[in-house]
């Protein structure tokens, strides 16, 4: 192994992991952390959606963003010989090319097509970041040094995912919410052309775009672009279902985004419409709780406090003594940070919702606010 004791850097991964940190932070100290004792020449750290396993956020170590469009095309609509999904279920949840190929890289794509004419790289290794069971992310190192990822080296970055997969997962809820709304009313819709140029855009189009870090005039940020991608994948009979995925924007709000293939007269037309819109409680909920790393018997009261069940409710509904329910409460405001049901409250919504229960709006059956559109 290299020079740096793996076991000392990992004590300063979990350490890292545990800080608190936004995921940019995190993901740009843990690699410079890591390459101490798993030398590489670049890397690119992905954060996804535990639900669907799209990418929602990108940080790289010496990775330039100019090839973006042809990195998600590779990695969401181009049939290869793996992909992300695949090394999520492979042993261990690692891989490297070199493995995967036989040592002939000319039989992977991105590598033959992209990887190797662009950047000369070449082996990737990339290992998973799970933490309770869940994918948070992967992360994907390069070497153009002709030196492969050892079989030690594999054992080791697999061993580490589970430190990036819970400062991943920290780093989902990390940082102040900015004042301002965030963003536009109501959902935005744009279509996005064969050549991914965005061809038209509707009301609040801008606003949305810009809260998650693009624009309609330049390159559109990484999730949508995998989103994109993805779609087309769909539309080739290569995915199950259409692409869907929660991001957190800048301004520390949640939107749902989805993309689905439009088809021409000829059945096919390259063009993908993709919309943004506010996440319902009912979408974010789960996903912020599990970010907090509440177990499943602390999420169950937590969805009972946000409905306004009292302690003897919530008793009642799960089966548990009164002494323990206020046990599990007591223990989710630790990890959450908080004082307070109320707090909790705004926590978990991240003050998103928070107007609106203040005012005593109450969730319809849709999981929406009653007299929101």
């Amino acid at each position: 192994m290299p020079a740096a004791a793996p076991a000392r850097v990992r004590e300063r991964l979990a350490a890292l992991a545990s800080a608190g940190l936004d995921a940019p932070t995190f993901g740009l100290t843990a690699l410079d952390l890591l390459r101490s004792s798993l030398p590489f020449t670049a890397a690119c750290l992905a954060t996804v959606d535990p639900a669907t396993e799209l990418v929602t956020g990108v940080v790289k170590a010496d990775l330039t963003d100019e090839n973006d469009d042809l990195w998600a095309r590779h990695e969401y609509e181009v049939v290869d010989l793996y992909n992300s999904f695949d090394v999520f279920r492979r042993p261990g949840g690692v891989t490297t090319a070199l493995a995967e190929t036989d040592g002939d890289l000319s039989r992977l794509r991105r590598f033959d097509e992209f990887f190797s004419p662009v950047y000369g790289f070449g082996d990737e290794l990339r290992f998973t970041a799970a933490a309770d069971g869940a994918h948070w992310g992967f992360v994907a190192l390069f070497r153009d040094d002709g030196r492969g990822f050892s079989p030690a080296e594999q054992e080791y970055a697999a061993d580490v995912g589970r430190l990036f997969g819970r400062g991943m997962r920290a780093g989902l809820v990390a940082g102040a919410v900015a004042d301002g709304p965030g963003g536009a009313d109501g959902p935005a819709v744009l279509v996005v052309g064969r050549d991914g140029a965005v061809t038209h855009g509707g009301p609040g189009v801008a606003e949305r775009l810009a809260d998650l870090g693009g624009d309609t005039d330049g390159a559109l940020p990484f999730p949508l672009l995998g989103l994109i991608r993805a779609a087309r994948r769909y539309a080739a009979g290569h995915l199950v279902r259409l692409p869907r995925t929660r991001l957190r924007t800048r301004s520390g709000h949640w939107v749902v985004a989805h993309a689905s293939p439009l088809a021409g007269p000829d059945g096919a037309s390259g063009q993908v419409v993709v919309t943004i819109e506010e996440a319902r409680p009912p979408e974010i909920v789960p996903l912020v709780t599990a970010a907090f790393g509440l177990t499943p018997r602390e999420r169950d009261v937590v969805g009972l406090v946000l409905r306004g069940a009292d302690t003897a409710e919530i008793a009642r509904t799960l089966h548990l003594s009164a002494w323990t329910v206020q046990d599990h409460l007591k223990s989710v405001f630790a990890k959450v940070g908080v004082r307070s049901r109320r707090e909790l409250t705004a926590r978990v919504y991240f003050d998103q919702y928070a107007p609106r229960l203040q005012v005593g709006a109450g969730l319809t059956p849709s999981g929406w606010f009653a007299g929101t559109a």
